[in-house]
């Protein structure tokens, strides 16, 4: 039987099975490889229709041992193991070196090279494919909610962590020095938080960014307006220049240590904008449409600062539209983000980013899943005064009491006081009209609360 090459999923799986050195069940290679069951199933399939897996057993006991001929096939295959084996550090494989060393050369020999329109310009919403196809669908299908819930849902569970790991690390591959404990404890004070220096500022804006984009894209969708509001809140007060500030560029943008030159013609940079934008709303798959906006939004450079920054936010838009694990770039160096766009930059290679964009994403994936996983399960408090949570749901919109009054005018421990009033305040932020039938509560008498401001 003539074998295959291998992928480079496959040739981990098949290593994996190999270093185990009996049979391994499907269960132990999908925490190991961190893959969901469904990819980890299509690639045992694979490798059994290649004859370099043998099956053991059947339903719950199904085991699988590598076959003499997966250990010829993987002496003559190019490794695409890491390097070395540090935990939550990147390493290049085999077939992104190429690039990476080629991007490592100095600057004075690398070839000058300015915007290529052909980048965006040839890509077919679902024809075309920046990530490999399988990844999208493998990464869409570890990341993506198993629940039917509204848009944004997932980002909305998750938020007051995803505020601190996407400021943070955002702001980290932007040179600030703030730590992940410094930038929790900012949000936690506030305005009590003391003296704003440009590395406060630039957290501050992060977390307003990602709130204001949190609520705006369920409702806006992605739209070109909502990319310039997001740079908008990202750079205020960091630019000498306010008109900088939530516009296409009019002047020279120069990328540090690189050889590419962006397009400085506004009524280019505006048109490609809303190209980029139009086919980015076409993509099916949300993981390529996270893709496509982060790679793109960075490549054109549409405005005069922060546009990476704008970049790595904007590719959660996609993800919360389709209730996905969000996008929080954890446990990035500096030093492989800049190599992954530089290889978009300078030769509009995405093989590096790609390989950035799965490991930051399976991160994701594995730790917002878990952590929403913690948050489903029953509040104690909630569910002991749910009849009372209803009642001051009423007291509130229905009677216009203020929830104090509403507090003193129902029975709770007062144990329980300060954790009721905080479930209720959260009730009353994100009541609206499509929700409002819990509490018993009419469309037209909510809507008039809320445009009412929200009073209590």
């Amino acid at each position: 039987m003539t074998i295959p090459p291998l992928s480079a999923r496959h040739d981990a799986l098949l290593r994996q099975v190999l270093a185990a050195g009996e049979s391994v069940q499907p269960g132990a290679l999908e925490l190991t490889l961190q893959a969901s069951r469904p990819t980890i199933n299509r690639d045992l399939r694979d490798l059994l229709a290649s004859g370099l897996l043998k099956k053991l057993g059947n339903g719950r006991s199904t085991r699988y041992v590598a076959t003499a001929a997966a250990r010829a096939a993987l002496k003559t295959a190019p490794s695409f193991a890491p390097t070395s084996a540090k935990p939550n550090v990147l390493q290049w494989s085999s077939a992104a070196m190429p690039l990476v060393e080629t991007l490592r050369a100095p600057l004075g020999t690398r070839t000058p090279v300015g915007y290529d329109n052909s980048f965006v310009g040839n890509y077919v919403p679902n024809q075309s494919s920046l990530l490999p196809p399988q990844l999208a669908a493998d990464l869409y299908d570890a990341g993506r909610g198993q629940d039917q819930q509204p848009a944004g849902t997932y980002a909305r569970e998750v938020l007051e962590q995803l505020l601190i790991d996407l400021s943070w690390s955002s702001s980290r591959l932007e040179g600030n020095n703030k730590s992940l404990l410094d930038t929790k404890t900012l949000f936690e004070l506030g305005d009590q938080a003391g003296p704003v220096d440009e590395d406060t500022l630039m957290l501050l804006n992060h977390k307003s960014a990602i709130e204001f984009m949190v609520d705006a894209v369920p409702t806006e969708g992605i739209t070109v307006p909502v990319l310039v509001d997001l740079q908008a809140k990202l750079m205020k007060d960091l630019l000498k220049d306010s008109r900088d500030i939530g516009s296409i560029h009019r002047r020279i943008v120069n990328i540090d240590g690189s050889v590419y030159s962006p397009s400085n013609i506004p009524t280019f940079l505006e048109a490609t904008l809303n190209v980029l934008i139009d086919k980015v709303r076409h993509i099916r798959n949300p993981v390529e449409a996270a893709f496509f906006l982060w790679v793109n939004v960075a490549y054109l450079q549409p405005f005069a600062d922060g546009n990476k920054r704008t970049s790595r936010l904007s590719a959660n838009m996609p993800l919360m539209l389709y209730n996905c694990a969000p996008l929080s770039f954890l446990d990035v160096e500096r030093t492989d983000y800049a190599t992954a766009m530089l290889g978009v930059y300078e030769q509009r290679n995405v093989a590096a980013a790609v390989e950035l964009f799965e490991f930051i994403y399976r991160r994701s994936i594995q730790k917002y899943s878990v952590l929403r996983a913690s948050l489903a399960m029953p509040d104690p408090v909630r569910v002991r005064y749910r009849q009372t949570l209803n009642e001051l749901m009423q007291f509130v919109v229905f009677y216009g009491r203020t929830l104090d009054a509403a507090l003193a005018e129902v029975h709770v421990d007062p144990a329980d006081m300060a954790t009721l009033r905080g479930i209720a305040n959260t009730e009353l932020d994100h009541l609206e009209q499509h929700n409002c039938a819990r509490y018993n509560l009419a469309r037209g008498m909510t809507q008039k609360w809320i445009d009412a401001g929200r009073p209590r």
